[in-house]
Parts: C-alpha cells; sequence; structure tokens
C-alpha cells in the first residue's frame, strides 16, 4: 500500500493513504523497517512511501519502502514540498515585517516559492490593508489577503493550494490553524485521530505535521516561529533577495553597490521617491547589518 508520511514522533511515523477501506482515507501507525538505519536513511515528513498493514483493525503497520523525493528541506526537515504559504495577521498581532522577510528569503535559499498570505482582513482599516499591498507586491511573491473567521479568500486559496504540498509559515496567533480547518472541515478530526494514537496531545504543536485537503493536496504546519536565522550567505548577496532593487540598480554610480552608505545609489533614490517600500528596505537594512556583524565573529 502507498501513503505519505503526515508526522513523525518518537520513533512513530503516521502515514495518511488514500487507499484502503476507507473513502475518506486512513492514517496508520508504523515503524520503519531496520534497514533505512543501515542505509543511513531516516525518513521524513512528507516522504511517499510503501507500507504493509500489520492489523487493520488497530491501524498499524511497517514503512518498507522509501520512494523518490522530490526535494528536501533542512529548515523544517521534510521532503517533497513544492510551495510554502507564509500566514501573517494585518492585526492582532501586529505585523513583524522583519520576520516576515525573514521566512521569504529562507524559503527561497530551500527553492521554493512562497505565497503571502495576510489574514484576519475583516478587523483591519482598508488603509492597513493597502500599506502591505504596496510593500510586498514588489517582492516576487503572490500576495492574498483572507479572513479565516468570515471565510473570506478561501477559495482563491484554495486554488493556490490545490494539487501540491505547501509548507505553512508563520508565528503563533496569526490563524494558521483556523485557515486549515476552514480549507478542510476535518482537519481537525484528522490531528486529533494521530493525537489519540500517540497519547501525547500536549506535544502535537511541536512537530511538523503534513494535513490532506484534496486528493494529492496537502499542507504542512509547522510549528510557530517567533525568530529565525538566515542560512549562511555573504551580505553582498541579500539583495538578490529584494527583487524590487532591481530595475533602478542600474542608475546606482558605484557597480557592486550595496545600497547602505553610498552615494548616488538608484535604489535609494527610488525609496526616496515612494517607488520602492520602505517597509521592505528598512527590513534589509537590518538583515545586512546581521549579516555584517557575523562575518565579524
Amino acid at each position: 500500500m502507498r501513503g505519505k508520511i503526515v508526522k513523525g514522533i518518537a520513533g512513530f511515523y503516521y502515514v495518511y493513504t488514500e487507499e484502503g477501506p476507507e473513502t475518506c482515507g486512513k492514517i496508520y501507525e508504523c515503524k520503519a523497517k531496520g534497514i533505512f538505519r543501515k542505509e543511513n536513511r531516516k525518513p521524513l515528513v512528507g516522504d511517499d512511501v510503501r507500507l504493509e498493514v500489520l492489523n487493520e483493525e488497530e491501524g498499524t503497520g511497517n514503512i518498507v519502502e522509501l520512494l523518490a523525493r522530490r526535494s528536501e528541506l533542512v529548515r523544517p526537515a521534510v521532503a517533497n514540498i513544492d510551495q510554502a504559504l507564509v500566514v501573517f495577521a494585518i492585526v492582532k498581532p501586529e505585523p513583524n515585517f522583519n520576520l516576515l522577510d525573514r521566512f521569504l528569503i529562507m524559503m527561497e535559499q530551500q527553492g521554493l516559492e512562497s505565497i503571502i498570505c495576510f489574514n484576519k482582513q475583516d478587523i483591519a482599516a482598508p488603509e492597513e490593508k493597502e500599506e502591505l499591498r504596496r510593500a510586498y507586491e514588489g517582492s516576487g511573491c503572490r500576495v492574498l489577503f483572507a479572513s479565516a473567521r468570515k471565510r473570506e479568500g478561501m477559495e482563491e486559496l484554495k486554488s493556490l493550494l490545490y494539487g501540491k504540498t505547501t509548507a505553512m509559515a508563520g508565528p503563533s496567533g496569526v490563524g494558521k490553524s483556523s485557515l486549515i480547518n476552514c480549507l478542510n472541515p476535518s482537519a481537525g478530526m484528522q490531528t486529533g485521530d494521530i493525537s489519540r494514537k500517540i497519547d501525547r496531545g500536549k506535544h502535537t504543536t511541536r512537530h511538523s505535521e503534513l494535513i490532506a485537503l484534496h486528493e494529492n493536496t496537502y499542507i504542512m504546519d509547522t510549528p510557530g516561529f517567533t525568530s529565525l536565522q538566515l542560512f549562511s550567505m555573504e551580505k553582498e548577496e541579500l539583495q538578490g533577495f529584494y527583487p524590487e532593487f532591481t530595475s533602478y540598480e542600474k542608475y546606482c554610480r558605484f557597480r557592486g553597490c550595496v545600497h547602505i552608505s553610498e552615494p548616488d545609489c538608484g535604489v535609494k533614490e527610488a525609496l526616496q521617491e515612494g517607488k520602492i517600500s520602505r517597509i521592505r528596505y528598512h527590513n534589509y537594512q537590518v538583515l545586512f547589518q546581521e549579516l555584517q556583524d557575523r562575518r565579524k565573529y
């Protein structure tokens, strides 16, 4: 039987399969065969696997084969992710733009395109929403606005997720779980099923977990983040993660301008003219300084 690992904890892997007796899919609690340890291969959440069922009634089995991976992420350690959905609230809590940019850069470093979803639009002022749109429309990411409480923006979001495995990232309290429940009301039931199997409900938010939304469509819920270190890069590389700078770099006096302290900088001139978001440029300054200070030590 073929399935996908949706959660792993304490040596057990929870494999979701659309095959078998239950039309809505079923989760099996599995152990991995010892051969994987001998081959120094560790199953990851997101892995497509073949399993043998040991007890259908109890829903237990063994993973007997790890199928080829399309991709593998380092952080979080998961396999076969196609894209990232970065979720922040417009208000309550106020968005941490520096953290948002860190997420976008981290995902791009790992070869993933990102969708930015700003939740709670129903309680935000129109000017707050417009400010975010202007700030991130040049980021190279698709930007959408939603309200899990009012179920606004769900059809657009579903269309962007369909047929893909998506990693959902974002800080705590922005409504990630509410969005998942809007996308699939049975998602909470699926999570509860795993919790009952492992009898560790209090640990469920500390581990990455894939949730089936539709046939061949999964979303990975990750623990909340409060800080995020960038992967290793040189400070001069950072500007490559701000695509809105590109069209103005040709107006810089100096080749190799990093748009911080140089005179006659096309990017800074565009900033003064309102063509580049002050939010994004400020984040760039902060991250550039962080990378510069890191090199000193």
